[in-house]
């Protein structure tokens, strides 16, 4: 078992809990994650303890949202998911916990300040919510072996549509 800690991007929420499975391996492409959480198609949670979750800065802060699962369907059927909160200053998604599993939480891997371990090996789900721009399946096999920078790059997004033929 080891501690975590975590914050929001503002600063005004940190909190810590236990986990004994702090991996950031599972990447979740559900349309709910899609909407929520980034900018990259997908979420990575990890799992931690629920009765260690301490908020120790911001309590106030918190605000949690409650997706609906299935909006096509008739109001009567709808049914929520799991419990996101988040920051109400920055809006950082920090964890999410479901009335299934109370015992557990599920933190934003993005939310983690200590140092988290580098996987293994990632797995994908919830692709059947994927768009086709995300989807693993479709992108470069070797993916994480493109361009890469530590800081900015020297030219615009616009610029990259134009250097690969892709502006529209």
């Amino acid at each position: 078992m080891i501690q975590l800690s975590g914050s929001c991007h503002c600063g005004a929420v940190e909190f810590e809990f236990s986990t004994a499975a702090p991996v950031p391996f599972m990447r979740c492409y559900c349309s709910i994650c899609r909407k929520t959480s980034g900018g990259g198609g997908y979420t990575v949670n990890i799992m931690g303890m629920s009765d260690t979750l301490s908020v120790t800065r911001g309590k106030e802060n918190l605000k949690s949202y409650r997706a609906i699962k299935n909006r096509e369907a008739a109001p009567e059927d709808q049914e929520l998911c799991q419990n996101r909160y988040f920051c109400t200053t920055c809006a950082s998604y920090l964890w999410a916990h479901c009335d299934d599993y109370p015992q557990w939480i599920y933190p934003y891997a993005s939310a983690i300040d200590t140092e988290l371990p580098v996987p293994k090996a990632t797995a994908s789900i919830m692709l059947g919510s994927t768009k086709e721009w995300a989807d693993p399946r479709r992108l470069p096999k070797r993916e994480t072996c493109n361009e890469t920078f530590d800081e900015y790059p020297n030219y615009s997004l616009e610029q990259w549509h134009k250097d690969h033929a892709q502006l529209q």
